[in-house]
């Protein structure tokens, strides 16, 4: 059958429409309009070989079904990286009361009211309840909680989160706090939060061990990279807790960026590329089938394709395999893992690992804005001012990381 010049360049027109839909890029202006076209001629084009489907899993004794990658918007300020981010089949995005000083909300609520979508994702945001800043009385924190999430909601512009993390949990004695239960309990029933958890940089055995045994903790989100491999109980109580029906979710799966490799690695690390260090640290972890999903905390729409990529599928590649391989001999990573077990070397009684993650925000993540929220949130009688008598830190890391030389790099930005 003979094909008309016309319906020669139909059917052109109709294929690129369709390997943008493929693609994901139905986020580019004029995009959506030949997607709708493709819908109204009834025509699909087959999706090439390696469009797999989306790995989705359910997060614990939620129900909420979500595919294994989202998004920490915690580092994000370009709104038209989120709408792309949902173009691209991401469907829980994470955010905070204190990120960007709730700048970083609103930039949330905006994208997400603008595209209509609400009913189609997933929101989590944290709040502290004022509890890092001084002793208070249980009453006050309750208060705090619950006002701190009705302010997240106003910024957000939506009715209810998903999920509410009281954040920066390190203690399970902490968990057990009334304020918590009994200001998440309101809550739930003013329909402002659907389910509730923590987050934990440090500590995070013992809260993902004390979350599996009940209570308000649905979901917890826990640091979680390859790095952290030598602590076999860290992941025994990933495992306890989504036994448990807590649902886990992974952050900081980059165990911190590229600045906290040794000197000795620089030139090896040449041969492996950003996206083959990124994506076989996001298969390592969630092919830990415990681990609901991950939270890459993307910036752009390079990194954005990258990292969701890898919600289509686990298997490594070659490059993946080797550089995960030759990460015992070769990797050195100068990277806090939060085990707190420098506390006690401290004269001063400084909040050490509170300090590394300032110093990681800032110079690794390149968030200053954050570094100083995270500086500002620890008590004066443990915070930097008290690093301030002595001429050199003499405290040491019982794994690789140099606080000596991290704490005269905050000594110097917070001069």
């Amino acid at each position: 059958m003979k094909i008309s010049e016309s319906e020669l360049s139909r059917r052109k027109f109709l294929g690129a429409a369709s390997g943008l839909v493929a693609a994901g890029l139905t986020a580019i202006p004029g995009a959506n309009l030949l997607a709708q076209t493709v819908a109204k001629e009834g025509i699909s084009a087959p999706a090439p070989a390696e469009a797999k489907p989306v790995i989705y899993r359910t997060l614990g004794k939620t129900g909420i079904k979500m595919p294994i990658i989202g998004m920490g918007v915690m580092n994000a300020d370009v709104p038209e990286v989120l709408a792309a981010s949902y173009e691209e089949g991401i469907r829980f995005f994470d955010t905070a009361a204190l990120y960007q000083y709730g700048k970083n909300e609103q930039m949330v609520g905006n994208v997400i009211k603008k595209l209509g979508v609400r009913d189609k994702v997933t929101i989590a945001t944290k709040v502290y309840g004022q509890r890092k800043k001084e002793a208070v009385p249980a009453s006050v924190t309750k208060a705090a909680i619950i006002k701190e999430t009705e302010e997240s909601l106003k910024r957000l512009q939506m009715d209810y989160v998903d999920i509410l993390y009281i954040h920066s949990v390190s203690d399970p004695a902490e968990m057990q706090n009334p304020a918590f239960v009994e200001a998440i309990m309101q809550l739930k029933e003013q329909k402002k939060i659907r389910f509730a958890g923590v987050t934990c940089h440090s500590g995070m055995t013992a809260v993902l061990n004390e979350a599996a045994k009940g209570g308000f903790c649905d979901v917890v989100l826990a640091v979680i990279n390859f790095a952290l491999a030598p602590y076999p109980q860290l992941f025994d109580a990933v495992k306890n807790a989504a036994s448990a029906g807590v649902g886990v979710i992974a952050m900081k799966t980059f165990y911190g960026g590229m600045d906290s490799l040794t000197v000795d690695n620089a030139e090896w690390l040449k041969n492996y590329s950003s996206a083959t260090i990124a994506a076989a640290s996001l298969k390592w972890v969630l092919k830990n089938e415990n681990v609901t999903a991950a939270v890459p905390g993307y910036t752009n729409f390079e990194h954005m394709k990258q990292d969701f990529a890898v919600a289509r599928g686990l298997e490594y590649t070659p490059e993946e395999q080797k550089f995960l391989d030759e990460r015992g001999l070769k990797l050195g990573f100068d990277f806090c893992r939060q085990c707190r077990t420098c506390l006690a070397a401290c004269p001063n009684d400084v909040d050490v690992p509170t300090l590394m993650r300032t110093h990681m925000y800032a110079m690794q993540y390149r968030n200053p804005v954050h570094a100083k929220i995270t500086l500002d949130g620890i008590p004066e009688n443990r915070s930097l001012k008290k690093c301030r008598s002595c001429d050199f830190c003499t405290v040491q890391c019982a794994n690789d990381v140099n606080i000596g030389r991290r704490i005269k790099d905050l000594k110097l930005i917070y001069a």
